[in-house]
């Protein structure tokens, strides 16, 4: 009985039909730059045979087409796109992106080791190859509350799962530089394996003290010259343009054929709004055409140069014994997904519904208390009080100063400038902690918005000009169990229910598509100006500063923070 292998090799010498063969089209070689006229033979999920003619026991015509290797996406938090894996999973593979590297950071922060576990038995069903990397900060801050604490003692026990490559973000990099305990403790037991980076303008010998831990890749750079500098220490920079953070017109100028090797594609964070309108990884690559980026520089970073980094070496060419995880394009600079292969299967509605579902969990993770309009009243403060300052595009905050109105014993809410409130109410059922402040740059002038998507920690976080508006949109959150609320005139105009952690939706993607453009709408009817006033507001209670300086105590300077409360 001929084995598996020894069929792959008759396939390929041609001895046999093979399963599947792409006839009269042409595929991109990524090692030469060449577009390659010839049939393409699959043999159940790897390829078998190029250059050459081949016959098939199924036989599909792309004349006129032009094959290119499956897209890689290099760090992404799947619980950004609303959806739950196998939502995302027929969401995004039709664009042609056949691997998804993901870490579930954000469902970790409220539900630990019972998250990482829904996300490993999700990827062993997608029909999309998800690799997970596992959280390494779990609490992310010390300065807010989180719903799990992941000491490295809860890790260990996923490390050899078959879809984990190593640990993710570290993104507590004054830890690392000062050598702290917990995350020694991490860095030690993934030594040998990936580490994934997170410094953002890190530089210098802070940044060598960082990368001398292990850490290989990193996805936060914004500025060419910072992008060039970890290069060269050799960091492998994943460009990122998500809903919120844009980095791709900032990289463009490191997208080079020299480069390419260095250099690999990322998301971070995507709405499915955002996927409908303009696309995945597809939408990086036809910008970066677009821009003059040659197609090879940046065909490679979306595919082999991206696959070596996180050391899958089965993928990312067109070539025999790869796995075939194959898009079929219109052209290169269109980058338009005729046809997809993940692992040889042909990608179809049908494909879809041979996967076993997975039960949602932590429907129940919302259980902050009710608050009341007097919850967000902040005492007058001698001087100027800090805004935080929202930087449209970017995740950074600045920190600003203002003499605020004064309403009785109150500071209020200054429209003139854009300033309006912003709190912060613990929802992990922990403490009912709650802090309140202001924040510049959301353009509304009524009404309030609220999110149970508040990175990392997830809290609620509600900005508003109305204290009752603020107060019926964070309660409202808790009668939904998560999700993200618009309230004007204390009525609620639009929402969407997010019961998976407060993070993801049990609705199809397409629904969760159709209900962001109505909540779109009713911000953009209380005067919101962001293009993303929802996902911005979730990354509003990061404590990020614009320029940073660690001291030589390990902390940073917290008067430096754009903090709230």
């Amino acid at each position: 009985m001929t084995s598996r292998l020894e069929r792959f090799i008759d396939q390929g010498v041609g001895r046999v039909p093979a399963d599947i063969v792409l006839k009269g089209g042409c595929f991109f070689d990524l090692v030469t730059g060449e577009l390659v006229q010839s049939d393409i033979a699959i043999g159940a999920d790897r390829i078998v045979g190029t250059s050459g003619n081949y016959e098939g026991e199924t036989e599909i015509d792309i004349s006129g087409r032009i094959v290119v290797p499956g897209f890689i996406d290099t760090h992404l938090h799947i619980e950004s796109s609303l959806v739950t894996p196998h939502e995302f999973d027929r969401c995004v593979l039709p664009y042609g992106v056949t691997t998804a590297i993901c870490d579930p950071h954000e469902i970790a922060n409220v539900l630990g080791t019972a998250g990482i576990e829904f996300f490993l038995e999700s990827a062993l069903e997608t029909i999309m190859d998800i690799r997970v990397q596992l959280s390494s900060c779990v609490p992310a801050t010390h300065l807010e509350t989180s719903g799990a604490d992941l000491p490295i003692e809860r890790l260990l026990p996923f490390r050899h799962h078959p879809k984990v490559i190593g640990l993710a973000e570290f993104m507590n990099f004054p830890g690392v530089i000062h050598k702290d305990p917990v995350c020694m403790a991490k860095l030690d037991a993934f030594q040998g394996g990936h580490i994934d980076g997170h410094a953002p303008l890190l530089s210098g010998n802070d940044l060598n003290g960082y990368l001398s831990a292990g850490i290989r890749t990193e996805h936060e750079c914004t500025t060419a010259g910072e992008a060039l500098e970890k290069i060269r220490k050799g960091m492998h920079i994943l460009v990122r343009e998500g809903s919120v953070s844009k980095d791709l017109a900032a990289l463009i100028p490191i997208i080079t054929e020299r480069l390419s090797p260095f250099l690999a594609l990322c998301t971070d964070d995507r709405n499915p709004l955002d996927i409908a309108e303009q696309g995945h990884l597809d939408h990086m690559i036809r910008t970066a055409i677009a821009s003059g980026v040659e197609p090879l520089a940046i065909y490679r970073a979306a595919s082999i140069s991206a696959a070596r980094a996180f050391g899958l070496r089965d993928r990312g060419l067109v070539a025999p014994g790869w796995r075939a995880d194959l898009v079929v394009l219109d052209s290169l600079e269109s980058c338009r997904a005729e046809i997809v292969f993940s692992a040889g299967r042909r990608v179809t509605d049908a494909l879809f519904a041979t996967r076993r579902p997975i039960a949602p969990i932590g429907l129940d993770s919302v259980k902050a208390r009710p608050v009341n309009a007097a919850h967000f009243g902040v005492p007058v403060a001698e001087g100027e009080t800090p805004v935080i300052g929202v930087m449209p595009g970017k995740i950074i905050t600045e920190h600003r100063r203002y003499r605020l109105p004064v309403k009785g014993n109150e500071t209020t809410v200054d429209l003139a400038n854009d300033i309006i409130k912003v709190a912060v109410i613990e929802r992990h059922g922990k403490n009912g902690n709650h802090a309140n402040g202001f924040v510049q740059g959301f353009g509304l002038k009524k009404g309030a918005i609220a999110s149970t998507v508040g990175h990392d920690s997830h809290n609620i976080c509600v900005v508003g000009v109305n204290e009752d508006d603020m107060a019926r949109a964070a309660n409202r959150l808790g009668e939904i169990n998560g999700g993200f609320v618009v309230v004007e005139d204390g009525k609620v105009t639009g929402e969407i229910a997010l019961p998976v952690a407060g993070l993801m939706s049990l609705e199809p993607y397409e629904t969760v598509r159709d209900t962001l453009h109505h909540l779109r709408k009713a911000a953009f009817a209380l005067g919101a100006t962001l293009e993303e006033p929802f996902l911005q507001l979730a990354f509003l209670p990061l404590p990020v500063i614009p320029h940073l300086k660690i001291s030589d105590r390990g902390m940073v300077d917290v008067d430096k923070f754009a903090l709230i409360g």
